[in-house]
């Protein structure tokens, strides 16, 4: 019997190597988009941190005027900064919208050929069971015709 050889195995290799590359590239940019949110968490905290103190300046009986305006100034860095992180995962998400569809169409591409694979491997070896009966219908006749004769 012949060994099931896939022509396109060659092929095949190659888009699942394509398949992995498109994986890694969705995972760093998952990954960046995680970085991003940790700063944006980061500077919330960051700014809750400012209201408690613009909060404690303010309750005493004496008001300190130049905490307060640097509080104020630190908050509009701090919000410019959370606009920035904003913009910046926005872009992140079509990022990311586009790596998936790229992974999606290898994954696709794959599938195609695995398919093919599994079809030409169910043609190979229904043929191998055909020859296969031929075979032992062959010896069942030798075996047949020679007590035929003697008869």
């Amino acid at each position: 019997m012949a060994a099931f050889k896939f022509r396109l195995a060659t092929i095949l290799k190659l888009r699942e190597a394509t398949q992995d590359e498109r994986r890694r590239e969705l995972a760093e940019a998952y990954h960046v988009d995680e970085v991003l949110a940790g700063r944006e968490q980061g500077i919330d905290a960051q700014l809750e941190h400012l209201r408690q103190q613009c909060r404690m300046a303010s309750r005493v009986g004496t008001v300190d005027v130049d905490t307060l305006v640097v509080a104020g100034r630190h908050e509009l860095m701090l919000r410019a900064q959370l606009r920035d992180l904003a913009r910046q995962r926005e872009h992140v998400a079509a990022e990311i919208e586009q790596r998936r569809e790229r992974l999606v169409e290898a994954t696709q591409a794959v599938r195609a050929l695995e398919k093919l694979r599994e079809k030409q491997l169910a043609q190979h070896e229904e043929e191998e069971q055909r020859l296969a009966d031929k075979e032992m219908d062959e010896v069942g006749v030798r075996r047949w015709r020679p007590q035929e004769v003697e008869a």
